[in-house]
């Protein structure tokens, strides 16, 4: 068997089982997003959105449909790439992976990969749970499909990172809710740039979620604030960046030699 092929078939071995690690678990995966956002679309949608009406030409509840499954998806990818490293590093079952005759860009594509996928899973699942809520459509599938995949690689990959740095799982508790999530929140989830003041909307733009939060609004609903080409290519040339990191960063053992 040629080196290549071991390659592929480490690969496979090593995304299979990061991908089983969370599907065997549904309780853990996708039971926790689905109550959260059942609860964002009680509240925020159906009893706020009553009073709010419509925010860009779009009644709120589908306003904020995009930003939860924005939120859902980043969360759960960047949470399970960083837990997954961490947890390898922690029982030192890591090594087995380090020690196969894989490359480093295949072990780093197999923990993005899987993680990716757990992030598009739950913002599927987030997005059916606003179909019982609201009308769902797509107004420009390929932006969906684009922004999604990258928006999850992308935070798959800081996941990576996230797990290498943390020296305890508090840092991992730390990284999701003290940064992760005000990014989102503060990300144009349940408002629209047009309705705050300049000076906080200038100040917005600097906050990566919002490109990301609209480039998915505009898959689904066709309405934006940014220019959505600019911010899919600025956010897919960040995603190379930061998976080439990744893949720097194993191969100088960072955080996973002692």
């Amino acid at each position: 068997m040629s080196l290549t092929s071991l390659d592929v078939t480490g690969f496979y071995a090593l995304l299979r089982r990061e991908v089983l690690r969370f599907v065997r678990r549904p309780r853990n995966t996708f039971v926790p997003p689905f109550i959260t956002n059942v609860l964002y679309f009680s509240v925020f949608g159906v009893i706020l959105g009553e009073r709010i009406d419509q925010i860009a030409g779009v009644p709120y509840i589908l306003f904020i449909l995009p930003g939860l499954i924005v939120l859902g998806a980043v969360s759960n990818a960047f949470e399970n790439a960083s837990f997954s490293i961490f947890h390898g590093r922690w029982n030192r079952y890591i090594e087995e992976a380090l020690t196969s005759p894989l490359s480093y860009t295949s072990m780093v594509g197999a923990y993005v990969l899987s993680s990716a996928t757990r992030g598009i899973l739950v913002g599927v699942l987030v997005a059916l749970i606003g179909v019982f809520f609201t009308a769902v459509g797509v107004a420009q599938p390929f932006y969906l499909v684009a922004f999604m995949l990258v928006i999850t690689l992308l935070f798959a990959g800081l996941g990576v990172i996230g797990g290498l740095w943390a020296d305890d799982f508090d840092d991992l508790t730390m990284m999701n809710q003290f940064i992760l999530r005000p990014l989102v929140f503060f990300g144009g989830v349940f408002y629209s740039l047009n309705e705050i003041p300049e000076m906080f909307r200038q100040a917005s733009l600097l906050n990566p979620m919002i490109y990301m939060v609209n480039g998915v609004r505009y898959g689904f609903l066709g309405v934006t604030e940014v220019d959505p080409n600019l911010s899919l290519g600025v956010l897919s040339a960040l995603t190379f960046v930061v998976v080439a990191v990744n893949v720097a960063l194993f191969r100088r053992g960072y955080g996973l030699t002692d």
